[in-house]
């Protein structure tokens, strides 16, 4: 097993105090608001014996297994991160596989520079994603009801919703989102701004259901994403509670610590709440325009005490340990890659005493014994 060093990245968004809560260490005053445990060229973890990138870049087999490179290649599928979201952040999609590909060529093709911020692709994958709340976890996940979201936006008083509510109420389901969504994003943006601006006072005035959305505007004031968010559903996860946002769902973090884990990929097309680019007809293409429950997910007890997340995607599996007191040894050996990652306690993982927020990679059919008392999260693929 190698102990990995894993890079904090410093976005606004990022709370100020929960990743050095975790970790035990003081904080900087400035936001920390992911660390990044895996093989990701932007942030790849650092071993002893060089990053991660490097290691299996030197012997991908023997790193990853023969199945899995068989399966995705000569790379480790999947990045697992700490989330510490203390302000929200942007409401946004992810492409499935072919829409990423086919993005990716055509920006390819026509020489967009990939570190440009009008890039919509920086690599040919998808990115679901799967967030499992450590703390109380608040976001944003999918289309409320036309008729939900009509009623929401009617209660606030606004006259400059009317046309919304109208839309929501005429139109079939994916009509109705589309259009209004579409209307939201390509208003005249001073007369959408007064408009988030009495949105903003109606739902500071009334809170209750509205108190998330007054949150929103206070950190993004005059932003559309803030009308965009109220037709969203509004979720508060408990710790071990869990969301999975496939491709076309959009959704935002608001507020709260979490583990997340998704396909390695940096591709986000955004619909507001962010100073950064905004591309409105390739957003309208990705997005699936049809509502759904969030979908909560608990874990599903496995053997040995490892309680599994099931999402619908190979590139990744996260599952958990909550590890008693009694001493036991789990045998945790795989054929695939796996990072191993405390939250709570003290695990110790072959040679390495893992406290929270420490973390190990273990390559393909390393043996890989863990015991202690605390709660392990565990990350590896479906070859």
């Amino acid at each position: 097993m190698d102990r990995l060093d894993n890079t904090i990245r410093p976005y606004a968004w990022g709370s100020t105090t929960a990743i050095p809560r975790l970790l035990g260490t003081e904080p900087t005053g400035e936001p920390q608001a992911e660390m990044w445990m895996g093989a990701h060229a932007g942030a790849p973890s650092r071993t002893g014996r060089g990053t991660l990138v490097e290691l299996i870049d030197a012997a991908p087999v023997k790193e990853l297994g023969p199945e899995s490179v068989a399966r995705f290649g000569p790379r480790l599928p999947f990045l697992l991160k700490l989330l510490a979201a203390g302000s929200p952040l942007s409401l946004q999609v992810h492409p499935d596989l072919a829409q990423a590909q086919a993005g990716y060529e055509d920006e390819e093709r026509r020489g967009v520079p990939v570190t440009a911020p009008h890039r919509n692709y920086r690599d040919a994958n998808h990115k679901p994603e799967l967030v499992c709340a450590l703390t109380e976890f608040d976001g944003l996940c999918g289309f409320r009801d036309p008729l939900r979201a009509a009623a929401l936006l009617d209660g606030l008083g606004v006259d400059s919703l009317k046309p919304y509510v109208d839309l929501l109420h005429a139109q079939p389901e994916e009509a109705a989102l589309r259009e209004v969504l579409t209307a939201v994003l390509t208003a005249d943006p001073e007369e959408m701004a007064r408009t988030v601006a009495e949105t903003a006072a109606a739902c500071d005035r009334l809170g209750g259901d509205y108190a998330p959305y007054a949150g929103i505007a206070h950190h993004y004031p005059g932003d559309p994403g803030v009308i965009a968010a109220m037709l969203l559903n509004h979720v508060r996860l408990q710790p071990g509670e869990a969301l999975f946002l496939g491709a076309g769902v959009p959704h935002a973090y608001l507020d709260g610590l979490a583990v997340e884990i998704m396909a390695n990929s940096d591709n986000v097309l955004r619909c507001g709440l962010t100073p950064k680019h905004v591309d409105v007809p390739e957003l309208l293409r990705i997005v699936r325009f049809e509502s759904r429950d969030p979908g909560v997910l608990r874990p599903e007890a496995g053997p040995d005490g490892e309680e599994v997340y099931e999402t619908p995607i190979d590139e990744f599996r996260l599952s958990r340990y909550v590890l008693p007191a009694s001493g036991a040894v789990h045998d945790l050996t795989l054929p695939t890659p796996q990072i191993l990652l405390c939250t709570a306690g003290s695990v110790r993982a072959g040679e390495h005493e893992l406290t929270p927020g420490t973390s190990v990679f273990v390559p393909a059919g390393e043996k890989a014994e863990v015991a202690g008392t605390g709660t392990l999260f565990r990350a590896t693929v479906i070859a």
